[in-house]
């Protein structure tokens, strides 16, 4: 019997290793079979068609890059503004439809375009011929010079590009400077992070010596920031010019953005217009941008925080119960799915959790928001570690509980009702409370995918008020005071059930 239950378990993990590759090949089939329709695109492709009738245009940004895109307030709400959101409100505005716009980490943003989350990407892009394989891009609108972001106290250490040498770099991931700082200043450390204001913190610690960015991001820091000073670098690559990326063969949507990007050249409105737009934004909330006066946006992050929380702890525990008394069956599949379910979700890191059910998942579900993935994926990783506290719980309970409670005249189902769960739930009660307070901590991950939790609009206030500590400071104090009450409420009904007993 032993042998067949280890071959029955081995069975089943070959199964979800072959079966996970199957709905990955179905999804990659799918996405093939629309490439190989792209030699007709010419005649077929309707992108613009299909963007017109859903009435809106679904655009993916990294809003942390100013003057090209970053957020301030209007009435107390969210606003991108940057000369690049004002090309995105052009190209919509010419199309006829709505403009909804993504928020996101910039390494996420291709991923995002190809998964089909976004329909085009505007983000201080540049169409290098490494993104060129997998993405289009229109043609380039802006093009800017490197420069390094040091610290004022430093800018005498940096004359020429050897300078640099055995120094560390930060850059952002996934972005041409990273590339760059890599491939053109030999000796030096390289450093990537998915935000800007991350690097600018890192920048004013010490943590990094210099910061590679574009110049007009550069320049928009120093200027806002009497500690830091932009130098222009000479650099041996040539930077690309800026375009919108969009999926491969959405030829008449490009085209259309084509003729957006003509319109706006012909009449110089990036440099009339756009650039003193995203200048005044930038003046204009340096007089009054205290982080304190962003309250609302911590408000907001707390109600994603504990909407999030509560849902996926009420998930999670159903599951939670489901596996622990799958595993705990005498029946060898179902035993075996539990297993498997939760070594699974165990070994593998919630944040790649996240993002497969966004992206992955996502992608055959394309109406799918961020938060219910992020709640999905969230639930489904809660469920597996419950399933174990429950599972020890039980097993806990002497068996003579059980035989006691059946000598009295008691059904299996009254017995495990009535006798095994109350005392269980006494002994793993700490243990849960300690999952509650991890989720609620761990819910800062669904950030990856621009849900609007806690940690995503700390970076909001961050990237506006262009300090980096102070955030995170209060972010932390938020934080603090949400799990010492959660651990507060834990204790009082622990508490409750000693004397219960």
């Amino acid at each position: 019997m032993k042998k067949h239950h280890i071959l029955l378990l081995l069975l089943t993990l070959c199964i979800s290793l072959i079966v996970s590759p199957l709905g990955a090949f179905a999804a990659s089939s799918s996405s093939s079979s629309a490439s190989s329709s792209s030699s007709q695109v010419t005649t077929t492709d309707d992108s613009l068609q299909r963007i017109k009738q859903k009435g809106t245009l679904v655009v993916g940004t990294s809003a942390d890059y100013p003057p090209y895109e970053f957020t301030t307030k209007d009435h107390g709400k969210t606003k991108y503004v940057g000369f690049e959101m004002d090309m995105a409100r052009q190209f919509a505005k010419d199309l006829g439809v709505k403009l909804v716009i993504k928020n996101m980490d910039f390494d996420s943003l291709l991923v995002a375009l190809e998964t089909g989350k976004v329909d085009c990407v505007i983000a201080g892009m540049n169409a290098t011929p490494e993104r060129k394989k997998s993405v289009d891009f229109s043609n380039s609108y802006y093009t800017g010079h490197s420069y390094m972001l040091v610290n004022k106290s430093d800018q005498a250490e940096f004359k020429k590009l050897s300078d640099y040498k055995g120094k560390t770099i930060g850059a952002q991931n996934g972005t041409t400077q990273y590339t760059m700082a890599k491939d053109d200043i030999p000796g030096a450390k390289v450093k990537g992070l998915a935000k800007l204001s991350q690097l600018v913190i890192g920048l004013q610690s010490h943590k990094v010596d210099a910061v590679m960015a574009d110049a007009a991001t550069a320049k928009a820091y120093a200027e806002n920031n009497s500690n830091l000073a932009a130098i222009k670098v000479p650099m041996n690559t040539k930077v690309p010019g800026t375009a919108m990326a969009f999926h491969k063969g959405d030829n008449s949507l490009r085209a259309a953005a084509n003729q957006t990007i003509a319109n706006v050249q012909q009449k110089d409105l990036i440099n009339k217009k756009y650039l003193p737009a995203a200048a005044s934004h930038m003046k204009s909330y340096k007089k009054q941008n205290t982080v304190l006066s962003y309250w609302r946006y911590f408000t907001k992050g707390v109600k994603y925080t504990l909407i999030i929380t509560v849902l996926s702890v009420f998930f999670g525990f159903i599951l939670g119960t489901l596996f622990a008394l799958m595993r705990l069956s005498k029946n060898k599949l179902l035993h075996s799915i539990a297993v498997c379910y939760i070594e699974f979700l165990r070994g593998t890191p919630m944040m790649v959790q996240i993002m497969f059910v966004y992206f992955g998942i996502g992608a055959i579900i394309q109406s799918m928001p961020a938060l219910i993935a992020g709640i999905i994926a969230v639930s489904l990783n809660s469920g597996a570690y419950v399933a174990e506290i429950i599972r020890s719980g039980i097993q806990s309970i002497p068996l003579g509980q059980t035989e006691a409670a059946r000598s009295l005249g008691m059904s299996k189902k009254t017995t495990f009702q009535e006798v095994i769960m109350p005392q269980a739930l006494k002994n793993i009660w700490p243990a849960l409370g300690n999952e509650l307070i991890t989720l609620l901590k761990d819910s800062s991950l669904v950030s990856v995918i621009g849900v609007g939790e806690l940690m995503y609009e700390t970076q909001l206030v961050q990237s506006a008020t262009y300090k980096g500590v102070l955030p995170l400071f209060i972010t932390m104090l938020i934080y603090f005071v949400l799990t010492f009450t959660l651990s507060r409420i834990l204790l009082h009904f622990e508490r409750k059930m000693k004397y219960a007993h």
